[in-house]
């Protein structure tokens, strides 16, 4: 009896494990089946997502290195026609020369502008010079004043053109204050001579020989104190600021004896004698400058005539 409770227990026992590892390995099927399916499938589409994404870059780089031609292509625009001259054959070269006929251009440029003096030249008559004896009553004139006028009428035979910032005639040319100061220290006329316009217009100011001139007439009464030797003056001749706005000056000669017109000597980029423009050292006519609405000095700063001036003991 005992011995068939043991069988049978053992035949329960022997059939249960069977099932037990049937269970533990459907257990451990579905555990894989569960554990493994959801990672591996999801890693893969996620690892290709991410591959895929990352070649694109690599597209859009070499997308972007190619903008690299068209880079140059933008820059080929100004110079397509050379660049297309150089396509055929040996058009570099001629790429090179229009680069070279390009330089010779701006040397090109000087020429005219060297040629502008010479054409400035060209439209105003040669310089004017008088002898003492055309001049009306010079032989009354104070011996100092003779003296100073005859040196001044001599600079305007040396043919000397107009040249800015000049006070000596070995420059071949001289500007309006240039001369006065050069013609007063040759003369000696006083210990000291200023060197430009507005510092010679205050050096007689100061001196108290300086006479004003408002009117714009030849023939106004502020004239008749106007002497052969004076020292004429203007302002707004050319565009600068100075303080006072002085800018030009000139010699007064007295009148000539040919036309009875007041006459003056000096350097001078465009006065007239005679109706003619003059350049250079020369003998020039004493005028009040035009009325403000006259065509000549429209779009011009219009020139003013603002006194005359007597040199100290230079008429004793």
């Amino acid at each position: 009896m005992f011995l068939r409770v043991l069988i049978l227990a053992a035949f329960i026992t022997s059939a249960m494990m069977p099932m037990e590892a049937a269970e533990q390995s459907i257990g451990d099927t579905e555990r894989r089946v569960v554990s493994t399916p959801t990672p591996t499938p999801h890693r893969k589409k996620k690892s290709r997502k991410k591959r895929s994404p990352s070649a694109s870059p690599v597209r859009v780089k070499k997308k972007t290195a190619s903008p690299s031609p068209s880079q140059k292509e933008e820059k080929s625009p100004s110079p397509s026609p050379s660049e297309t001259a150089s396509l055929p054959t040996p058009a570099a070269s001629g790429a090179v020369a229009p680069t070279s006929t390009v330089s010779p251009s701006p040397s090109e440029v000087p020429a005219p502008q060297k040629s502008v003096l010479p054409q400035k030249k060209g439209e105003g008559d040669p310089n004017v010079t008088l002898s003492p004896e055309a001049i009306a009553n010079f032989e009354s004139y104070p011996p100092k004043v003779q003296k100073l006028l005859t040196s001044a009428l001599e600079l305007t035979t040396r043919k000397l053109d107009y040249k800015y910032g000049s006070a000596d005639p070995a420059n071949g040319g001289m500007d309006c204050s240039g001369f006065v100061y050069y013609v007063l220290n040759q003369n000696g006329v006083a210990p000291y001579v200023p060197d430009d316009s507005k510092d010679q217009y205050t050096w007689l100011r100061s001196a108290g020989t300086f006479e004003p001139v408002v009117s714009g007439k030849d023939d106004s009464f502020e004239l008749n104190a106007l002497k052969p030797g004076d020292l004429l003056f203007w302002s707004g001749t050319y565009s600068i600021e100075r303080d006072p706005p002085i800018t030009h000056v000139m010699i007064y000669l007295g009148r000539e004896k040919k036309t009875g017109a007041r006459v003056m000597v000096g350097a001078s980029d465009g006065r007239t004698y005679q109706g003619q423009q003059r350049f250079g050292v020369s003998v020039f006519e004493f005028k009040m400058p035009q009325t403000e609405n006259s065509e000549a000095y429209k779009g011009r700063e219009r020139p003013r005539f603002i006194g005359y001036g007597h040199i100290p003991r230079l008429n004793e």
